[in-house]
């Protein structure tokens, strides 16, 4: 069992781009557990953990809804934003300048073959992270993500997340709004859910913007001793 993950942080980077070598290191670590299938070879499986930040981009889930983005082609353009279907769980969601990104590429053979248990870990994350700067994160029955103020009129989504394994590979995670611009997720119905609002860690906070870097390190430790993982 190899507990250590790659850790790359991209930086802005374009979202096609992005998915693309994603498919290329989750495609490395298939192929090596093919290759140990058929030829007992006892290769070890990496995992790598991918933090970016998109440019403007709206993707579609493969269950996804496409009436729940809400303009054409030409007003994405004048966005200055760009679309893709992409082979993940969930429905639409928006990536932004602003928005921490993170891409767990993990061989779950090496931490446990569990997918949801996975999800909820993800999930855990980000509530320990937000319990941090003092907010109340918590799950929402039958939606994905992570809320505030759940089961009140009030209610809004902070972090959105959507996930794909094959073999029990991952790819794809969650997306934190932390600096976000909130007036982007005025052009979809976020997630196909109706009558639920979003929000971001700065406004929550009152302020103009957080420190992205302090952030991905209170991520980093709370991922760290979840999964019982190092970062390399």
């Amino acid at each position: 069992m190899n507990k250590s993950i790659e850790l790359q942080d991209l930086g802005l980077k374009d979202y096609k781009q992005t998915w693309d070598y994603q498919e290329q290191l989750f495609k490395g670590i298939v192929d090596t557990k093919i290759k140990n299938r058929r030829e007992e070879a006892g290769f070890e499986t990496k995992n790598y953990f991918l933090f970016v930040e998109h440019p403007h981009v709206y993707t579609l889930g493969k269950s996804g809804d496409m009436s729940n983005l809400l303009v054409d082609e030409v007003q994405l353009k004048a966005k200055n934003a760009s679309f893709y279907k992409v082979n993940r769980g969930g429905d639409i969601t928006y990536h932004g300048p602003g928005q921490i990104v993170g891409y767990p590429i993990l061989d779950l053979d090496n931490f446990f073959t569990d997918i949801h248990k996975y999800l909820r870990f993800l999930e855990e994350m980000i509530i320990l992270t937000l319990a941090e700067y003092g907010l109340r994160a918590e799950r929402s029955p039958g939606e994905t993500g992570v809320w505030l103020d759940v089961g009140t009129p009030f209610a809004r989504k902070i972090c959105a997340m959507g996930v794909r394994a094959s073999r029990w590979v991952t790819m794809h995670g969650f997306a934190l709004n932390v600096n976000a611009n909130l007036g982007y997720f005025d052009l979809m119905i976020p997630c196909g859910i109706r009558g639920k609002a979003v929000t971001s860690l700065n406004v929550e906070l009152g302020k103009k913007s957080i420190d992205e870097n302090e952030l991905k390190q209170k991520l980093l430790k709370h991922f760290k001793t979840l999964f019982e993982a190092t970062f390399i």
